[in-house]
């Protein structure tokens, strides 16, 4: 209990000292965290959803639609409702195909023919408002968000106008746009909305010449059989088309199909923002935790324990930012996994494999950025650690003389750059990454709109989201390498602080030395910014699906440009305060 108490209380001590260090590592953690847990649960969050929501609304195991109306199919529908397999069914009741207008917006639309009183099957579950009633509308919730439309309001279907009465949720039919499941159009893919009217009413509205198809909803003795009941009635006469509850929540998922890979490779590349920021600030406490290792060798600690103590600190500050990065993925979630409001219930916590990524990806950003410094503390001799003090980059002749003739800021940014070439890559990927996503931002928005094709005049609900989405991931990924470039500046300078003051004794000027700090960070940001581009654009075609069309190269370039002025702006202020400090109190430290 003792050592363990001795272990807390050093890393505490530490954290309290380095509380920059510390936040910045519990920020990067979180953020990577969390996207990638949206991502890797979105899919499972989804098919909770639609169980949720059947368990609620008594969603039936088979939806059967007989496109041939007709005394024929009305007979096999019938047929199938007395089936020994079945122990309940509702219907056989019409869909009606029309076409809604609402607050300036028309859309094709299903209208089911229901009873006001629902049976033992598919009782639509109210969630604002009533259910149906004579010359009253009830509209399926993710197509009324669509439209914008509440209880109250009216809307024409076909020539005919309707108050809406009531607004509910349903589980047999697949979320807003894709109510259909058979029709005019030519099946469950047909970008459509959901209504419910009274049997007579929709009978009244099919009699405008309008195509019908007749239902028939199932409740199976076991509900994992819907494929073998439907094998079983594939050779009726009549020509039926049969939607198990599998299938409908399947046909749920599509609606995350390109935000769960946007999400997953999202929190990747946050993650190794976070090592290149983290290892950078690890890298300029070297010299600090050789010593610390020397004193605790000193007095007697095994290096065992030391490797404990200087571990510890980033694998918890690592593991809480999990934490809370599951805890912000479990409060978005809900949003995400449901956009279009069509689906009720509460999302389920991480899975195995959720959890398993997300330590993964925390534990290797604490490894990656202090397993390296503790190594070398540990190796570095008792003597030698407690007499370390800072360590300077080997001068190389041949550096000395290319860099010679470059303008007095230019020559101090390649010489730094040079001195320092394991930072330079950091900062070179790190920019890199930032490019990744701000291309295939781009990408994304060069892409052409895609509505609902002539069915519909509104907005694609799924490609409102993506880009949504894409842009939050990719301002978090700008934030978090802004974070490192100013991180990046600062530790440059501090170790630079030495050879920046006699360069300041042989004559230079405190712009000329902050201008040579910055441009330490611009020429690795070069050719990781076009990269970046290059990897943007490859990562967008190997996710999306279909053709990819290019962005404009204005667009590339001057995303390049900014970027490379955002860094020399972002530079600029601790670049300055560094170059600001006394020459003579920088060099009698450093004497002393």
């Amino acid at each position: 209990m003792g050592r363990l108490l001795l272990v807390v209380r050093l890393v505490l001590a530490d954290v309290r000292r380095h509380k920059a260090h510390a936040g910045m590592l519990v920020l990067a953690v979180t953020a990577a965290t969390a996207t990638l847990a949206l991502g890797l649960s979105l899919y499972n969050a989804s098919q909770s959803l639609y169980v949720q929501t059947r368990a609620a609304t008594a969603g039936p195991d088979l939806v059967v639609l007989a496109p041939d109306t007709g005394p024929a199919a009305t007979a096999t529908l019938n047929a199938l409702a007395e089936d020994p397999d079945v122990v309940a069914h509702n219907g056989p009741y019409d869909i009606v195909y029309g076409t809604l207008t609402a607050r300036g917006y028309s859309s094709s639309v299903v209208v089911h023919g229901a009873s006001p009183t629902p049976g033992a099957v598919d009782r639509p579950l109210v969630t604002s408002g009533a259910w149906v009633r004579p010359g009253g509308a009830v509209l399926e919730r993710g197509f009324a968000t669509a439209l914008g439309v509440h209880v109250g309001d009216r809307v024409a279907v076909s020539g005919r106008t309707y108050p809406v009465v009531g607004i509910a949720v349903t589980a047999a039919t697949s979320i807003y746009p894709w109510s259909a499941g058979i029709g005019p159009l030519g099946g469950p893919s047909d970008y459509t909305g959901l209504l419910w009217l009274t049997a007579s009413d929709a009978r009244v509205l099919a009699g405008r010449d309008l195509a019908i198809t007749t239902a028939l909803d199932l409740k199976l003795r076991d509900p994992d059989a819907t494929e073998t009941f439907r094998l079983a009635h594939r050779d009726l006469s009549v020509r039926l088309n049969m939607h198990s509850w599998q299938f409908i929540a399947g046909q749920d998922g599509h609606i995350v199909r390109n935000t769960q890979p946007m999400l997953v490779v999202g929190g990747w590349l946050l993650g190794f923002l976070a090592v290149a920021g983290v290892a950078a600030l690890a890298a300029g406490r070297a010299t600090e935790q050789i010593r610390r290792a020397g004193l605790l060798k000193a007095v007697g600690a095994t290096p065992g324990q030391i490797g404990v103590v200087l571990l510890t600190e980033y694998l918890v500050l690592a593991l809480l930012a999990e934490a809370l990065g599951l805890v912000v993925a479990r409060l978005v979630e809900p949003a995400i996994a449901n956009p279009t409001d069509s689906r009720i219930g509460d999302v389920l916590g991480p899975t195995g494999l959720t959890l398993a990524a997300t330590t993964a990806l925390a534990l290797g950003v604490a490894l990656l950025t202090t397993l390296p410094p503790t190594v070398r503390a540990l190796r570095t001799a008792t003597v030698a650690a407690l007499s370390s003090t800072a360590q300077y980059p080997r001068h190389r002749p041949w550096l000395t003389s290319l860099s010679a003739l470059l303008p007095t800021p230019l020559l101090l940014g390649v010489r730094l750059t040079a001195r320092r070439p394991g930072r330079a890559v950091l900062h070179s990927c790190s920019t890199a990454v930032t490019l990744t996503g701000l291309t295939a931002l781009l990408t994304f928005y060069a892409q052409p709109v895609r509505g609902y094709g002539i069915a519909s005049s509104l907005p694609n609900g799924r490609d409102v989201v993506d880009r949504r989405l894409l842009l939050a991931v990719t301002v978090l990924l700008a934030l978090l390498a802004l974070l490192n470039t100013i991180a990046m500046t600062w530790m440059t300078a501090m170790e630079a602080r030495a050879s920046m003051a006699v360069t300041r004794a042989l004559g230079a000027t405190p712009g000329q030395v902050s201008a040579g700090l910055s441009f330490a960070q611009l020429l690795p940001a070069v050719p990781g910014a076009a990269a970046g581009v290059y990897a943007g654009v490859v990562l967008f075609a190997f996710t999306s699906r279909g053709a990819t069309v290019m962005p404009p190269r204005w667009w590339l370039l001057a995303t390049v440009l900014a970027t490379l002025l955002a860094t020399a702006v972002l530079t600029a202020v601790p670049a300055r305060l560094a170059a600001r400090r006394s020459v003579a109190h920088t060099l009698s430290a450093e004497a002393g």
